[in-house]
């Protein structure tokens, strides 16, 4: 391994080897590359062999007998109910097999290592703010990731940051975490049954502005990361799962990337697209914004928008992910497509900009359930978006208690002249009809009109050029109020002329002062 590779690791070998019995360790000292040493397999009868990035090598002629078993174990902690333990203060896993009896019979030492700098090739995506999810083949260094980006997060950046620990996976063994993550805080997990429920404790108990998990694996593991990031709290973690495809064809943690549902189209609309009337599409905003694959140590891929991703990867399309690469001088190479594959169909333009800034509306909540949006969303069809950062937000959705308080946020929201709606409760009823006014549909959800935000989206498109005014229908204030923004964005001119309940939206091919 090359010495500009070799910068920023501390891998702590020497605690490693002093487990070990005298005539497996003294082999690995000789060796001039330990430092690409991955793992030390004991098996019982067996003669011991080292693990490196090339293949393997035997350690010994002599067979590993019972006694060199139990002199290891009494040298490292104890072994947890997923029959993992570690050496204490250092990032070394030992992972036991056992026979019927309970007796141990095998034994793998994993290095771990920890790599100062690795994230590098992703810090613009870490520190966005956004809930990203790191997917990849074991091996790749998706654990060693997530200790630096605790370490940057905490330490750089001096966020809250607490790392929910399964197996002390991340921070090693012991009580106290090691350096590498930094000033972040470590809860550990007893075991891998346990850490959804200690993903919502670390949440409710500690106050966490970064929350960081490895290996999301179970139902109820996804369900937890939804609940926080319905907090606001950024989310960082891997899962059980090469590439984005798989894991949205795994039942089980599909969720995290929106689901997947079965969608009858009408005859129109079937045609308009070519394809069938019984459809895949996205069930519901994802809970990880971005989605980053590790592909190999120094190659990966990242999906800046998980939502739009997985809407291509429904329609049979390839998502062309940002593929990077870390050269050997620490260079990064980036792609701006993946093009790995020799032929490829052109992607729809509806579906590349469906989440551009003329398509989808996006709302900032301020006291108000995700989940209800959510809902309302997918029971009326309409192009909105819940927006975690108010920079990114049209609108504002609040509560009249919250509104009157005037908190800083809604303050903030007003000087910037982000339209600020507020409903009476956080109840599913009130969401769901602020959805429809919104969105001009009916109170029966058929949503047969089009939405006053669509039709001034496609009026000003007219408009700027075909150079001629268009009056809008009739729609309520609060709509108008959004059409009289989206007439400023295009840089048109516009205005309401009528009385209620007919007032409606002119929109003018120059702006006023052109006019006069």
């Amino acid at each position: 391994m090359s010495e500009a590779l070799r910068v920023g690791v501390v891998d702590n070998l020497d605690n490693l080897f002093d487990v070990l019995p005298d005539y497996i360790r003294k082999p690995l000292e000789e060796r001039d590359d330990a430092e690409d040493l991955i793992e030390i397999i004991i098996d019982l009868g067996r003669p011991p062999e080292a693990r490196v990035d090339e293949g393997y090598f035997i350690l010994s002629d002599r067979v590993v007998e019972r006694e060199d078993i139990d002199y290891v174990i009494q040298r490292v902690g104890s072994f947890t109910k997923d029959n993992r333990a570690g050496i204490e203060r250092t990032l070394h896993r030992i992972s036991c097999m056992r026979n019927r009896l309970g007796d141990v019979v095998g034994l793998t030492l994993r290095v771990g290592r920890a790599v100062y700098g690795t994230i590098d090739i992703i810090r613009d995506v870490i520190v966005s703010g956004k809930n990203t999810l790191l997917l990849g083949p074991p091996g790749v260094g998706k654990t060693t990731k997530l200790r630096e980006v605790a370490r940057v997060l905490s330490d750089e950046l001096q966020k809250r940051v607490v790392v929910v620990d399964t197996s002390n996976e991340i921070a090693g063994d012991g009580d106290i975490p090691h350096p590498a993550i930094g000033r972040a805080r470590r809860m550990q997990v007893s075991s891998p049954e346990r850490q959804h429920d200690v993903m919502i404790e670390a949440v409710e108990n500690h106050m966490p502005e970064v929350i960081i998990v490895d290996e999301i694996g179970r139902e109820a593991e996804a369900r937890a990361c939804r609940t926080i990031a319905e907090r606001g709290v950024q989310l960082i973690a891997t899962a059980h799962g090469n590439t984005l495809k798989n894991l949205l064809l795994n039942p089980t943690l599909s969720d995290l990337v929106g689901g997947i549902q079965s969608v009858i189209l009408g005859d129109e609309e079937a045609k308009r697209r070519g394809s069938q009337k019984a459809i895949l599409e996205r069930k519901a905003m994802p809970t990880f914004d971005m989605v980053v694959e590790l592909r190999e140590r120094d190659v990966l891929a990242v999906y800046r928008d998980t939502a739009q991703a997985v809407d291509v990867l429904l329609r049979g399309y390839d998502p062309r992910p940002e593929v990077r690469k870390k050269t050997r001088d620490g260079a990064i190479e980036v792609l701006k497509q993946d093009m790995d594959k020799a032929e490829e169909r052109e992607i729809p333009s509806e579906l590349l900009s469906g989440q551009s800034e003329g398509r989808m509306l996006r709302v900032y909540l301020f006291a108000v359930s995700k989940n209800y949006v959510f809902k309302a969303i997918e029971q009326c069809r309409v192009p909105l978006q819940v927006a975690d950062d108010l920079n990114h937000a049209d609108i504002v959705l609040t509560l009249k208690s919250r509104y009157r308080k005037k908190i800083s946020k809604i303050k903030e929201a007003e000087n910037r002249g982000l339209a600020v709606h507020v409903i009476r409760s956080n109840t599913y009823v009130q969401v769901l009809r602020f959805v429809r006014d919104l969105f001009g549909q009916s109170e029966k959800g058929g949503g047969t009109e089009e939405s006053g935000l669509l039709e001034a989206e496609r009026v000003a498109r007219h408009v700027m050029q075909q150079g001629e005014s268009i009056e809008l229908a009739p729609r309520n204030a609060f709509v108008r109020r959004m059409q009289h923004k989206i007439a400023e964005r295009y840089h048109l001119f516009s205005q309401s002329i009528g009385e209620e309940p007919f007032r409606r939206v002119v929109i003018y091919p120059r702006r006023l002062e052109d006019i006069r």
